[in-house]
């Protein structure tokens, strides 16, 4: 799969306004972020402020905090597929709901899952994980924890926004902990990839590359 291939579902996305969040007073839609061949996908929960204003996932600190986190196990943002869960803003940056969620997934993440077709999963936070599962359940308990979704291997972790709100042992901690969940899965889609590219040189810079975008969304 590739950025052009992708063109006519991204068309489709931005003129998306069948639930509620659309309406919630945020820009609209944003897309995804990566290499739509990649064998890793990382999914969030949706954006917040800044990425409500770039129309991409994860470019604000907690974006930030991510890149870091990827680059320590041999990952570069341009080398995995991101999105989120939902895609519009939740007014005041409010967690979405498990149904909206649901709701969200159902129309345009499944469609992605399809299209890029990932080797593995990583859950990024509470919300992504219990889409995946398929029900309430507690992200600190199945953090690491491999589950099946449909044939791909997933893996729970805590959001980066999660440990922006950490400190002292319990950051560090946190932090080993994501490094770990991560080394794992790049672990298994290198065993089922091992010839694709996973790091570029250097950590893309996002805002920068997605500028056309941000000033589109200020019309």
């Amino acid at each position: 799969m590739t950025d052009k291939e992708m063109e006519p579902w991204l068309h489709e996305l931005m003129q998306c306004s069948k639930c509620e969040l659309r309406h919630e007073g945020n820009r609209g839609p944003t897309r995804y972020s990566g290499d739509p061949a990649s064998p890793l996908m990382f999914v969030g929960e949706g954006p917040g402020g800044v990425e409500d204003e770039y129309g991409v996932p994860l470019v604000g600190p907690s974006g930030q905090l991510l890149d870091k986190a990827l680059w320590s196990v041999g990952l570069t943002r341009d080398h995995v597929y991101v999105t989120n869960i939902v895609k519009c803003r939740p007014k005041n940056n409010r967690t979405p709901t498990l149904e909206e969620g649901k709701r969200c997934a159902n129309i345009h993440l499944l469609r992605e899952i399809e299209m890029v077709q990932p080797k593995v999963i990583v859950c990024l936070g509470k919300v992504a994980f219990q889409y995946f599962y398929g029900k309430t359940a507690s992200i600190m308990r199945n953090r690491g924890i491999w589950f099946n979704y449909h044939g791909i291997p997933v893996m729970p972790t805590y959001h980066p926004a999660f440990l922006l709100r950490q400190t002292g042992k319990d950051l560090v901690e946190s932090k080993w902990q994501v490094y770990y969940d991560f080394k794992a899965a790049v672990d298994k889609a290198k065993e089922a990839m091992p010839d694709y590219v996973y790091q570029s040189p250097e950590k893309p810079n996002l805002m920068e590359q997605f500028e056309d975008l941000h000033k589109s969304r200020h019309f």
